[in-house]
């Protein structure tokens, strides 16, 4: 069996609505599974209520997962939402989903992955950034290693971020984030929040340079309501973001991401990919969390 997998942070966003299972890289898996493949998320819990009741979802999802129990809790997350439904997080320290022990049952998995999706914020702490790296130097070396950075409040250095590229084949990450991005490792001082709407030519060049700094397969850009981008080293697909009554948008650009390694593990084109991926993380907006099951006409 081959797996799809997404390493990190498991954890519960706390919506003004309630409390949802999220967490990037399980987002990621659960997302991967919906399209018939074998997602796996890879984390860490306490032991605890909202330990036990991630697995009792992952159980009720039929969703393969690797979740060693560990002395700290199980990992929550403040979500609070603005006017159009953007998240700001409140992430705590000290929880589980930090200290990620790197375990036998995990390394034979990461050498049947035919794809792993990471990010930064698991990262922050060294146990789970030693777990996360070996789990990527064992899987084959055609895999995919979809780098979704992720950058979150503080929690990420250029350190961490150079050595997760040299890593990865695929980067994706968003407009503000490459703005960071290309300050902190390429030197290109930007405005924030403006460079792709102010100078896409300028935009462009740093996805390309990105791509043969680190010799990436491809470059994965969204930009909100602008839509989104898929650059390689000699093609450049572009989709608009489509109009949607917006519920959150928590989740979705995780969607994205999954959706787009789903159809290009499944022979789609780089174009079919993006399209398909548009479509799911427009649905997610309108749902509520980050988790929703699609809709038949999404999965085909």
């Amino acid at each position: 069996m081959n797996y799809v997998v997404g390493i990190g942070e498991a954890l519960f966003d706390c919506l003004p609505e309630g409390r949802k299972l999220g967490g990037a890289p399980a987002n990621f898996a659960y997302h991967v599974s919906q399209f018939g493949l074998n997602g796996c998320a890879i984390s860490a819990i306490g032991d605890d209520e909202l330990g036990n009741e991630i697995i009792d979802t992952f159980e009720k999802v039929h969703l393969p997962y690797v979740l060693p129990v560990v002395e700290q809790p199980t990992g929550t997350v403040k979500v609070t939402l603005d006017e159009k439904g953007v998240p700001q997080y409140e992430i705590c320290l000290g929880v589980a989903w930090d200290n990620i022990p790197l375990t036998n049952e995990m390394l034979s998995i990461a050498h049947r992955s035919q794809a792993i999706c990471f990010g930064s914020l698991a990262q922050r702490s060294e146990t789970s950034r030693e777990t996360i790296q070996a789990f990527l130097d064992a899987a084959p070396a055609d895999a995919l290693k979809v780098f979704d950075i992720n950058l979150r409040q503080s929690w990420y250095t250029a350190e961490v971020i150079a050595e997760s590229l040299q890593r990865a084949n695929i980067l994706k990450i968003n407009d503000e984030e490459l703005d960071v991005v290309a300050t902190m490792l390429l030197g290109e001082p930007t405005i924030p929040g403006a460079l792709i709407a102010e100078d896409p030519e300028k935009t462009r060049r740093i996805c390309r340079e990105l791509i043969a700094r680190y010799d990436l397969k491809m470059l994965i850009l969204t930009c909100g309501a602008i839509g989104s981008y898929v650059f390689t080293a000699n093609e450049e697909s572009y989709v608009a973001t489509p109009k949607v009554l917006v519920a959150d948008t928590v989740g979705a650009g995780d969607s994205f991401t999954a959706t787009f390694v789903a159809q290009i593990l499944l022979g789609r084109t780089i174009r079919e990919a993006h399209e398909r991926a548009v479509k799911v993380s427009a649905f997610v907006c309108t749902q509520h969390g980050a988790m929703p099951v699609l809709p038949a006409e999404l999965k085909q």
